[in-house]
């Protein structure tokens, strides 16, 4: 209930306040498991995507974003929760792979997780390649993946601003990616690069962002 109220009063202010403009929603299924891989140009990308796509994404964050004193952290740890973020611990030992598992139990239940394959949000507006635990979750939950690409997030709140400022934001659904060749490979390397690369090429396809680091080996 509190994730369709957030969502019925936030999402025409947003679209207002952002002139948001969202194109390929019909791509995203509307049941069943599904993994929304976006580029990652803000902080604010985990409130645009949930509220431009069709169906309720989970999100992982921050465990300080739900532990804040007062009022502001009071709204934080509200509008997270609304819009079915998830706390982490970042610091932890095995925080990747508990984030791994919680990302799963998430899409084993039928529903959706978005999620940034680059890792961390980009500095220079460059999309870096990505890292391949996107593949392992897509291969292990046997779901689709459908790309994702913002534009104009980082205008609105850049990297170590306190305040979001108002400008045009477009959030584009691209096709959703299914990997029969590689079904049943999650613990092969090879593979999870493969399917992690396929991934990263349709999101430079749809937010035309110069690559950075391509090249480089990267688990």
């Amino acid at each position: 209930m509190l994730y369709l109220v957030v969502r019925f009063l936030l999402r025409p202010l947003f679209h207002v306040a952002l002139r948001m403009r969202v194109t390929g929603r019909a791509n995203v299924p509307a049941t069943g498991p599904v993994i929304l891989a976006s580029n990652h140009l803000s902080f604010i990308d985990s409130m645009v995507i949930p509220l431009s796509a069709p169906r309720r994404v989970h999100y992982l964050a921050k465990a300080e974003y739900f532990t804040g004193t007062g009022v502001g952290g009071w709204l934080t740890r509200t509008l997270f929760t609304a819009l079915g973020a998830m706390p982490v611990e970042r610091q932890t030992h095995r925080a990747a792979q508990e984030a791994l598992d919680t990302a799963l139990g998430v899409l084993r239940r039928g529903e959706g997780f978005g999620i940034y394959p680059e890792g961390t949000r980009s500095r220079d507006g460059r999309l870096a390649r990505g890292k391949t635990g996107v593949a392992w979750l897509a291969l292990t939950a046997d779901c689709p993946v459908v790309p994702v690409a913002v534009h104009g997030t980082d205008r609105v709140q850049p990297v170590d601003s306190r305040w979001p400022r108002p400008h045009k934001v477009s959030v584009t659904f691209g096709e959703p990616l299914t990997f029969p060749e590689q079904r049943g490979m999650a613990g092969n390397g090879r593979a999870r690069r493969v399917v992690t690369d396929r991934i990263m090429e349709a999101i430079a396809e749809l937010s035309g962002q110069e690559k950075a680091g391509w090249g480089q080996p990267r688990a």
